[in-house]
C-alpha cells in the first residue's frame, strides 16, 4: 500500500538530511508503528506519505514514495485526500470549521460525498469516538484531548484507505486512548485500512502493532521488523520492555502487561523482601499556590466546582482525570487567565490574586507552560527566544540558553521555533518560563511529543527545581510520569476533586491511572523501572 524507494529529504539550510536511505514497504491492512527519539524525522516521514512533504513544507525530496500506486511527488495533498487521511501533532492546525459536527462533515463535503452518506458517517464517528455529547460544541471550547478526538474523527469520516497519525494519543486520557486504539484496530482488522502511526507513548500502542519502523538517529536508515524483535535494540522502550531487560527475560520480549505478568514471578520473589526508596517529603513552608472553593464557568459550562488545592514549596503535584475534567482550567486560573465565579486563588509567598496582578509581576511568582507551547514563542530563532526570556525575567544573559542546552542538547541557536518538533518546542517553552525561576511552575501535558530520553531530562529538571524549593503542578495523562515524579496525585472529574493523596496510594487504587510496572508487579509497591533498577543494583 505504501512504498518508499531510496527516499531522502533535505531542508534548506539544514546541516544534514531529515531522512536518508529510506527503503521499506507498509502492506495493506496493517498497523505500522513508527518509533524513534525526538527530532529523528518521524513527522517528515509521515509527511512524505500524505504529500505534505515537500509540497507544503518545502525541502528537497529524492527517491520515490507511492501510496496505492500514486507517486506523492506528482500528486499534491488534495489529489491524495481520497486515499490518505492525516492527523498531525497539532489538532488546532487541522480545523477549518467552528463546531464539532461541522468539522466531522467538512472532509466529506470537500470530496462530494452524498448527503445521506455524510449524515450516517457523522453519527457513526460520533459514537465511535465518544463525541456524541459534544456534537454542537464550538471547537474553541474543547479541551486538548477532545480536540484530538475531533481531529481523528474528521479524518475517519472520509473512509480513507490509509491513515497517517502523528502522536494520536498524546493528549488523551488513558480511557480515551484505549477507545481510539480500539477504533484503529477495528479499521485495520475489519476494513483493511492501513495505519501508519508515530507515537512516543509506546506502552499504549506497541502491543497492537503488526510492524514497527525504527528510526534510531537523525539521518540513519530505518530498521523494520516485528516490535518484539526491534524493541530490545531501540533507544526508546516502553516500561514493560525495559523491565524485562532488567530482569534478564529471554526473547521474545513481552509487549503487554498480561504477557509480562506471566513471566514476572521470579522477579516478584526477588523484590518481595525489598521496598522502594521513599520519596523525600517536601520541606516545610507556607503555600506558594492556594485554591479555595474555586468555581469557574465557561459560558453555560461549569468547568470547576468547589475545588480546593494547596501547593507547598518543593512539592510536585500531578493533576489527572478524563479529558475535559477541568485540569487546564485549574492551571489557567492559577495564572489569572480566568476570573473565579466563586472562591479564591492566591499565588506566591505574598499570596497575590492572579487575575488582578500585572503579568510582569506575576511572572516571578507563577509560570505556565501551556499545551500549545507555540503560544509562548514569537521570535525567529532559538537564540532570540532565549535572549528575550533573559530580558523579561531580569536574568543574566545566557540563563535561558543554558536551560535549553540541558533539555535540548542538539538544537542550534539559529533554528526557527516553528521548525522544531512538538517535543522540542515544548522544551524550549519550558526553558523560557523557567528562566524567571518562579516559585510555582505549572505544566500542561508536559510530555506531549517527548520521547523517553527527553522525558528523563524533564524529570531531572523538575526534581532539581523541587530540591531548590520550587513547587510544580503538572496536568498530565502520562501515568508513568506521575508515578516517577509526583509527591501527590489529584484526580479531577466533572470539575470536582475526587481523589487527593500520595502518588503510590492514588494511582495504584485506580486501574486507569496505574503505571505498567505497578500492574506487572502487583501487589508489590513498585511503580517505576528506575525504582526496580535501584533496588536490584543495591542487592547482591
Amino acid at each position: 500500500m505504501i512504498r518508499f524507494e531510496q527516499v531522502s529529504v533535505h531542508y534548506d539550510g539544514a546541516a544534514r538530511p531529515a531522512l536518508a536511505g529510506v527503503e521499506l514497504t507498509v502492506p495493506e491492512g496493517e498497523l505500522c508503528l513508527l518509533v524513534g527519539p525526538s527530532g529523528v524525522g518521524k513527522s517528515t516521514l509521515l509527511g512524505t506519505v500524505s504529500g505534505l512533504v515537500p509540497h507544503f513544507t518545502g525541502g528537497t525530496l529524492r527517491g520515490r514514495v507511492t501510496v496505492a500506486g500514486r507517486d506523492t511527488r506528482t500528486h499534491k495533498p488534495r489529489e491524495l485526500a481520497d486515499v490518505v487521511g492525516t492527523v498531525g501533532q497539532d489538532p488546532l492546525a487541522h480545523f477549518v470549521t467552528d463546531t464539532v459536527e461541522d468539522e466531522l462533515a467538512y472532509g466529506m463535503e470537500s470530496l462530494g460525498t452524498a448527503p445521506d452518506t455524510m449524515r450516517r458517517r457523522v453519527e457513526e464517528t460520533l459514537d465511535l469516538l465518544g463525541l456524541a455529547d459534544l456534537r454542537d460544541r464550538p471547537i474553541a471550547t474543547l479541551s486538548g484531548g477532545q480536540r484530538q478526538r475531533v481531529a481523528i474523527g474528521s479524518v475517519l469520516t472520509t473512509h480513507p484507505r490509509v491513515l497517517v497519525l502523528d502522536e494520536p494519543t498524546s493528549a488523551l486520557d488513558p480511557a480515551a486512548a484505549e477507545e481510539v486504539l480500539a477504533v484503529l484496530q477495528r479499521l485495520v482488522h475489519d476494513l483493511g485500512t492501513t495505519v501508519l502511526l508515530a507515537e512516543h507513548r509506546l506502552e499504549r500502542v506497541v502491543q497492537y502493532a503488526d510492524q514497527m519502523i525504527l528510526l534510531p538517529s537523525p539521518g540513519a536508515a530505518p530498521l523494520t521488523g516485528a516490535p518484539a524483535e526491534l524493541l530490545p535494540v531501540s533507544p526508546v522502550q516502553p516500561p514493560v520492555v525495559a523491565l524485562g531487560g532488567l530482569a534478564g527475560w529471554p526473547p521474545p520480549v513481552p509487549l503487554s502487561v498480561r504477557d509480562a505478568r506471566r513471566r514476572a514471578g521470579p522477579l516478584r520473589e526477588r523484590l518481595a523482601p525489598l521496598a522502594p526508596r521513599p520519596v523525600a517529603d517536601p520541606p516545610p513552608g507556607g503555600p506558594v499556590g492556594e485554591v479555595a472553593r474555586l468555581s469557574v464557568r465557561h459560558g453555560r459550562v461549569e468547568a470547576l466546582r468547589g475545588v480546593d488545592l494547596t501547593v507547598r514549596p518543593g512539592e510536585t503535584v500531578a493533576l489527572m482525570g478524563r479529558n475535559g475534567a477541568g485540569k487546564s482550567t485549574l492551571l489557567a486560573s492559577l495564572v489569572g487567565l480566568y476570573e473565579p465565579a466563586s472562591g479564591s486563588v492566591r499565588v506566591g509567598p505574598d499570596r497575590v490574586v492572579p487575575h488582578r496582578t500585572r503579568p510582569a509581576q506575576l511572572l516571578r511568582r507563577v509560570g505556565l507552560v501551556p499545551q500549545e507551547p507555540r503560544d509562548l514563542l514569537y521570535a525567529d530563532t532559538v537564540a532570540a527566544e532565549c535572549a528575550a526570556a533573559d530580558q523579561d525575567a531580569g536574568a543574566a544573559p545566557g540563563s535561558c540558553r543554558e536551560l535549553v542546552g540541558r533539555l535540548l542538547p542538539e538544537v542550534a541557536d539559529t533554528a526557527h521555533p516553528r521548525d522544531l518538533s512538538e517535543g522540542q518546542r515544548l522544551a524550549l517553552a519550558l526553558a523560557v518560563i523557567l528562566t524567571a525561576r518562579p516559585p510555582l511552575l505549572l505544566l500542561d501535558e508536559p510530555t506531549r511529543g517527548l520521547d523517553y530520553a527527553a522525558k528523563a531530562r524533564l524529570v531531572e529538571v523538575v526534581r532539581g527545581l523541587a530540591a531548590d524549593g520550587h513547587a510544580t503542578v503538572l496536568a498530565t495523562h502520562d501515568v508513568e510520569l506521575a508515578a516517577e515524579l509526583a509527591h501527590r496525585v489529584v484526580i479531577l472529574a466533572e470539575g470536582e476533586v475526587v481523589a487527593d493523596g500520595p502518588t503510590a496510594e492514588v494511582v495504584v487504587s485506580s486501574p486507569a491511572f496505574a503505571p505498567q510496572v505497578s500492574k506487572v508487579l502487583a501487589p508489590l509497591p513498585w511503580l517505576t523501572v528506575p525504582q526496580v533498577r535501584e533496588a536490584l543494583e543495591a542487592t547482591p
